[in-house]
């Protein structure tokens, strides 16, 4: 051999042995792209891939590296070093060929499968320690046309391999991917986002598992001293990050926890590996579940006849004092002979339900955000299918895993107030939680005012206690439509009640001249307000003076009431 072919065998000789003797770090080799649902095909190959990049100072050799989506898990078995800034794309043995047009490329047998809607991907060195953990879903894509199939997902900043779903999107590349290169929307993305303490479950009467929203440093997410149980209870005996994606910690308690009692924890001094330091959102309840009893959770809202290209949902409310783990509970339907079916499980994992809590189960999130107010977005929860919920009438069933009903409710559209003209997007709300859930009367729409839907928080129309009678009051006497920030709107509170009242408010000027129409058949909460701008009609500005506001509200039992208040429309001297 020659001297100088000689030399530089000796010296890749060398890399490799040094790579494999190495041991690899977190983070050094990312999984930056992956094509999850290749079709319909764009212009890249009609199969699915993974792509490596070795974003580390370090080449490492391949060799008996797993790739793994917790299901199954494929092993590398042939040398292949994968040099610092580099690229490398693994797909099944089967499709090597038409990857290798893109560059280096590792077929493997038993290649893991991507689900396209939603999976884990773990990649693992020979040690079997996590390098590298994604969770993706299709909100990863930031576009619903591209996740529908054919555009890989793009990590954007590969200096932030730890950051989920904000660091990443469809490719943009004609192509649909970028295999074997720089992804075609690589650039800085920092995350200066702090972490956040999104909630815990139990795995036994000893043992809390708090969950973020992000992957943990994991020396600090392993101190002990860095949680408290209720703050009299003191710190647990031990605390470990979890792999795969280290967003969860398992802290041991030196005490057994009682059931059903509501715990708080508390963290501090933990920071994301970007070094990002928790500060708010740091408190979350705790507690041991119990099997909740018949009407312990009840349905409490639902939306059957969503407007068109809309999606049903289900709202439950905690009635009891017991703390719930939703993955033992069950939406369903029943059949004529009583049984159940179209079961779907409200959670595959451990999900605790705590007193006085609202959940609403949807197949889309991100349309019931965008559609209604959603107070507290962290208490919606996505089902891949829900149970038939038809626009006439229907039912659904609260099931636990025995399938012992909790709570069941035979609906009909008849039970919507009989003034509603058109049906769609309004959700029918529960008004009692007390009263029977089968009982026509304690069913009645939501309100205009709410939106036609108060999804997780509590109903427009909820009575707990019979109020006094109707009111209408005024806030402020005079207001200057200025836009200056200060009382520039004139606020008319309403106060009712029972449910199913509709109000007609018109704005009157001093000589008796209608001028406004704020409102025409508005189907009232128990208490709410509307807004008078200071506008007439064509949204044009009034003069200054006095106004009157008459308002009349009337329900479908005859009941009628009027109501004057006088109002000052002026202008703020400068």
């Amino acid at each position: 051999m020659a001297p100088r072919l000689f030399l530089i065998s000796c010296l890749w000789m060398c890399i490799c042995l040094a790579s494999s003797a190495q041991s690899s770090h977190r983070y050094d080799i990312i999984i930056d792209e992956l094509l999850p649902d290749p079709t319909p095909v764009v212009g890249l190959p009609n199969a699915e891939f993974i792509e490596l990049k070795n974003i580390s100072a370090t080449a490492y050799d391949l060799r008996d590296w797993k790739i793994s989506n917790q299901t199954s898990t494929a092993i590398i078995k042939k040398d292949f070093i994968l040099k610092p800034d580099s690229f490398v794309v693994i797909c099944p043995v089967s499709d090597t060929g038409a990857y290798s047009a893109f560059g280096s490329v590792i077929g493997l047998s038993g290649f893991p499968s991507l689900n396209n809607d939603g999976a884990t991907i773990i990649l693992l060195s020979p040690e079997a320690l996590t390098i590298h953990a994604i969770s993706y879903d299709k909100s990863w894509y930031q576009n619903e046309i591209k996740s529908n199939g054919g555009w890989s997902l793009e990590m954007m900043d590969a200096k932030n391999p730890c950051t989920g779903y904000g660091n990443w999107k469809a490719s943009i590349d004609k192509l649909g991917g970028t295999p074997g290169k720089k992804n075609s929307v690589d650039g800085v993305n920092q995350d200066i986002q702090a972490p956040s303490l999104f909630r815990t479950y139990t795995a036994d009467s000893t043992t809390i598992i708090a969950i973020f929203n992000e992957p943990l440093d994991s020396s600090s997410a392993s101190s002990a001293l860095n949680y408290q149980i209720d703050g009299d209870l003191g710190a647990p005996s031990s605390a470990l990050s979890l792999p795969p994606l280290f967003n969860e910690v398992q802290l041991t308690l030196p005490f057994i926890l009682k059931s059903n009692m509501v715990y708080q924890l508390s963290v501090s001094n933990l920071s994301d590996c970007s070094g990002n330091l928790i500060s708010s959102l740091d408190k979350v309840k705790a507690g041991l579940p119990s099997s909740p009893d018949t009407m312990d959770i009840v349905i409490n809202e639902i939306l059957f006849n969503p407007a068109t290209n809309g999606y049903d949902y289900v709202e439950l409310y905690n009635r009891s004092d017991k703390i719930a783990d939703m993955k033992q509970l069950y939406l369903a339907n029943q059949n004529i002979s009583g049984s159940l079916i179209n079961i779907e499980q409200l959670s595959s994992s451990p999900y605790l339900f705590f007193p006085g809590e609202y959940y609403v189960f949807t197949e889309n999130g991100l349309w019931l955000n965008q559609n209604y107010e959603v107070r507290n977005p962290d208490k919606v929860i996505e089902l891949s299918s829900m149970p038939s919920l038809p626009d006439d009438h229907g039912n659904i069933v609260l099931a636990d895993q025995m399938k012992k009903k909790i709570d069941q409710l035979e609906y009909d559209h008849k039970w919507h107030f009989g003034l509603i003209d058109n049906e769609q997007g309004i959700a029918l709300e529960r008004i009692s939680y007390d009263k029977p859930t089968q009982n026509p009367e304690n069913w009645t729409s939501a309100s205009s005012t709410s939106g036609y839907g108060t999804p997780t928080y509590q109903n427009s129309e909820f009575m707990e206690h019979q109020l006094a009678k109707g009111t209408i009051s005024i806030m402020p006497g005079i207001f200057s439509p200025d836009d200056d920030g200060y009382e520039d709107n004139c606020l008319i509170y309403y106060q009712v009640s029972d449910p199913g009242y509709v109000a007609n408010i018109t704005i009157f000027d001093a000589s008796g001249r209608p001028v406004r129409y704020l409102a025409k058949n508005a189907i009232l909460g128990l208490n709410g307000n509307f807004r008078w701008d200071g506008l007439d009609d064509n949204q044009k500005k009034l003069s200054i003076g006095i106004y009157i506001v008459m308002t009349e509200i009337f329900n479908l039992e005859g009941y009628t009431k009027k109501f004057k208040n006088t109002v000052t429309l002026a202008k703020r001297l400068k």
